[in-house]
């Protein structure tokens, strides 16, 4: 509504409405309420109020042309359009007459501060109705804007808390038709708007006497907090909510509902599916044949089963009055506590534990204990479930299996021979000592199919291990007897054995594994070597001793003076060589010491004079060619000192002596110095007898050697020089 009235014409004088303005003066124009600019015909500012230059911020200069149509520094448009003083509403009004009442606009100060204005302008004219100015009231309509925007955001607010809050929102008529409801309700019962709006509410509940009792409580002034209702879905489900409503009454008359649905349809389900699973568990609880128990941060029992109480011999008051230690054997409690409070304080989930119980007839049972915890929301321990078990039959039966197994194991490792187990994979599971001490290793976990650390056939070509006779035991299902294979040590020597794996089965005849004994022929190849080695020695010994028995008859014969000479030359030469034959026959044909050797040849033919020789030498071993040739050397040298030389006489002495001499790179020797003094005289020789010829053929042609025979005057001497190949001296 205009605020721009009529002024009454001068009563002394006819003026205009503009000159009758321009004539008052300054101060009524301040006294006038709101803001008031005046423009003459062509738009030129020609008198304004103090609160009109308050709000331009700025005073213009009226004793000029300066300021055309509005003394604001700029004008706008309410939505921010920029607007030309030549197109406001002040010009509107002087060139074409039409007022503007109550129009907006944007007033724009020169510090940039920009308010709203409601503006009233209206054309002055002059007596002849001519226009000659116009007079425009304004005010600053900001904190009516404010307060506009305020009440438009608040019902927006409302309206989007409607519309958009997460539970459903519905208005109900006092008749019971639905006004309104938000998209939360319908997207919960999965109506549109059009097929819910509009409808009476009581088609949607399920139970009739319900929504008639909430419609009359909510008529009656009554407010209804979360009452419980059933609606059904445009599926044909029925969801379960909680309706928050009270009445909304003008005038006294109850006019219509307000009401909040919260969907507690799955909280429901959660609560029917919750006591039907503590129905269910009460019934397992009672009905289980193991015992169950419940206890609280103590121990003190809660809650516990029959199935409990028959197994600890106790009723069920007497164990709801006990805590479980002490119904616990004495050397267990301490564990079964301090594993019971980590449990209580969250360091454990849940723990088991086998302990001894006590009953009251004094019948020691073993239980096994099964712990868990129930905790609330925050985490906080509320009580333990204990599920325990009798294996007291078990325990025992485990006992005897246990030292059954025990004294299986014990025999197994008392045996001699090497005794390994395998599973059904054969991985080993079990080795004694005598396993190890003949692999010469510790088996590996995850080692397969033996406890050799390399295996060969006896030819001495590689067995794969798979492929062993342990291997074929368990692919095959079957004993393995008749094999022989050789085990490599890590330190490289070699051990040759018969093995005998076996395949086991438990009851039902499923394969579980295999036992496998590794017989160690080390001994018996030897045996059989040196068997071989034996016979082919004695053919070889025969031969050579026929040979020598031969040479010996031959070369005797050919220098003796007759059949008596004959005859004595050669027993004493072949029981000089049968002796050597019996020394190395008492040594299996090994290496023979030399000293031995000179004291069962020479001392038999000494009798008397044994005291008048004397053997001396370091420790030398000689192999058999080497002890039967030596042998019939110093037979020809003591039967020659015997009957012609020192020890002819009972003043001679005869002494052999011997020493070793090493070389790098070759055997060692032996040099023997045979020396006699103190008997006859010795005249050389005219001629070599049969004697010098047998000890050079037998020293360096059989042994390599070399030999000196020198006939001294004062005594013979002989120097013998020979390789030894005796494996003592190596």
């Amino acid at each position: 509504m205009s605020n721009v009235e009529e002024f009454p014409a001068a009563a002394s004088r006819k003026l205009s409405e503009f000159e009758a303005l321009l004539s008052l003066a300054p101060s009524v124009l301040d006294a006038m309420p709101g803001a008031v600019c005046i423009c003459d015909h062509e738009g030129w500012l020609v008198r304004y109020n103090s609160e009109a230059a308050e709000l331009w911020g700025r005073a213009p200069a009226l004793d000029g042309k300066h300021d055309r149509f509005c003394g604001s520094h700029r004008l706008f448009l309410p939505d921010g359009t920029p607007l030309l003083h030549g197109d406001c509403p002040m010009a509107t009004a002087i060139w074409q007459g039409t007022p503007a009442n109550n129009a907006e606009v944007i007033v724009e100060r020169p510090d940039g501060l920009r308010f709203p204005a409601l503006v009233n302008i209206r054309a002055l004219t002059g007596h002849d109705g001519e226009i000659q100015g116009a007079i425009n009231c304004f005010q600053d309509i900001s904190a009516h804007k404010a307060a506009e925007d305020q009440v438009r955001r608040k019902i927006a607010e409302l309206e989007d808390f409607f519309e958009n809050s997460a539970i459903g929102l519905h208005i109900v008529s006092s008749d019971g038709i639905i006004r309104r409801a938000n998209k939360a309700e319908l997207a919960l019962l999965g109506y549109s708007a059009d097929e819910y709006v509009g409808r009476h509410v009581a088609e949607f509940h399920v139970d009739a006497p319900v929504i008639g009792d909430i419609l009359q409580r909510l008529s009656s002034g009554e407010k209804l907090d979360r009452y419980p209702a059933r609606l059904r879905a445009k599926d044909g489900s029925i969801k379960h909510v909680l309706l928050t409503s009270n009445g909304r009454f003008q005038d006294g008359k109850f006019v219509s509902t307000r009401c909040f649905m919260t969907d507690v349809t799955d909280l429901y389900e959660s609560e029917s599916a919750r006591r039907e699973s503590e129905e269910r568990l009460a019934a397992t609880y009672n009905a289980a044949t193991i015992g169950i128990a419940e206890a609280d941060v103590n121990g003190r029992l809660l809650r516990v089963n029959d199935a409990l109480c028959e197994m600890l011999k106790r009723s069920r008051e007497e164990l709801l009055n006990m805590t479980f230690f002490d119904y616990t054997h004495e050397g267990d409690r301490t564990e079964d506590g301090a594993l019971y409070q980590r449990q209580v304080r969250g360091e454990l989930d849940s723990y088991a534990f086998r302990k001894r119980s006590t009953t009251p007839d004094g019948q020691t049972l073993y239980l096994d204990i099964h712990s868990s915890s129930v905790r609330d929301e925050s985490g906080l321990f509320r009580y333990g479930v204990r599920v325990i078990q009798d294996v007291t039959a078990a325990k025992q039966m485990e006992d005897q299996i246990r030292a059954s197994e025990q004294r299986m194991r014990d025999l197994l490792e008392a045996l001699p021979a090497a005794v390994y187990t395998t599973d059904a994979a054969g991985r080993i599971t079990f080795y004694n000592k005598a396993a190890t001490e003949m692999s010469g290793r510790v088996p590996q976990p995850g080692d397969m199919w033996c406890v050799t650390w390399r295996l060969y056939n006896p030819d001495g070509t590689p067995l794969p291990h798979d492929q062993c006779p342990m291997a074929v035991a368990l692919k095959e299902d079957r004993p393995v007897r008749g094999a022989e294979a050789i085990a490599e040590r890590p330190d490289g020597s070699r051990v040759p054995f018969i093995p005998y794996p076996t395949p086991l089965h438990d009851a039902d005849g499923k394969l579980i594994g295999a036992i496998n004994m590794l017989v160690d022929i080390t001994e018996r190849k030897h045996a059989e070597g040196r068997q071989r080695l034996l016979i082919d020695e004695l053919n070889h010994r025969v031969k050579n001793t026929l040979v020598t028995v031969q040479s010996l008859a031959g070369q005797t014969a050919r220098h003796a003076s007759d059949l008596g000479d004959f005859l004595q030359r050669f027993e004493a030469r072949v029981l000089a060589l049968s002796r050597a034959h019996d020394l190395l026959t008492k040594r299996y044909w090994k290496d023979t010491p030399l000293d031995g050797l000179a004291g069962e040849v020479l001392m038999p033919l000494m009798e008397g004079a044994a005291s008048r020789v004397t053997i001396a030498g370091p420790a030398a071993d000689l192999d058999p060619r080497t002890a039967l040739s030596l042998t019939v050397v110093l037979n020809e040298l003591a039967t020659n000192a015997i009957r012609h030389g020192a020890l002819s006489s009972n003043s001679g002495t005869l002494s052999l002596n011997w020493h070793l001499i090493y070389e790098t790179g070759s055997a060692p020797r032996l040099n023997l110095d045979w020396q006699e003094h103190g008997g006859p005289r010795v005249e050389t020789p005219i001629r070599r007898g049969v004697g010098s010829r047998l000890m050079e053929r037998c020293i360096e042609r059989d042994l390599g050697g070399a030999i000196d025979v020198a006939f001294e005057p004062a005594g013979v001497t002989c120097r013998i020089s020979i390789p030894l190949h005796g494996s003592a001296n190596d």
